[in-house]
C-alpha cells in the first residue's frame, strides 16, 4: 500500500514540476484574447463605417 501511494505521490509532483504544455496554455490566452478584442474592435468599426456611408448617401441624395 505505501509503494502505491509513493508512486502516486512521485508521479503527481512530475506532473507538477512538468512545463511542457505550459507554452501551448500562454499561446491559447494569447490567441483568445487577440479574438476578444478584435471581435470588440469589429462591432465599433463596423458601425463607423454604417455611419460613414449613411452621410455619403445623404449627401449623395440631396446634391443630386
Amino acid at each position: 500500500m505505501k509503494n502505491i501511494l509513493f508512486k502516486l505521490f512521485v508521479t503527481f509532483q512530475e506532473l507538477k514540476n512538468n512545463e511542457s504544455g505550459q507554452d501551448l496554455v500562454e499561446y491559447a490566452l494569447v490567441v483568445a484574447l487577440i479574438a476578444f478584442g478584435s471581435t470588440a474592435g469589429m462591432s465599433s468599426l463596423a458601425n463607423g463605417i454604417n455611419s460613414a456611408f449613411n452621410t455619403i448617401s445623404s449627401d449623395l441624395a440631396t446634391s443630386l
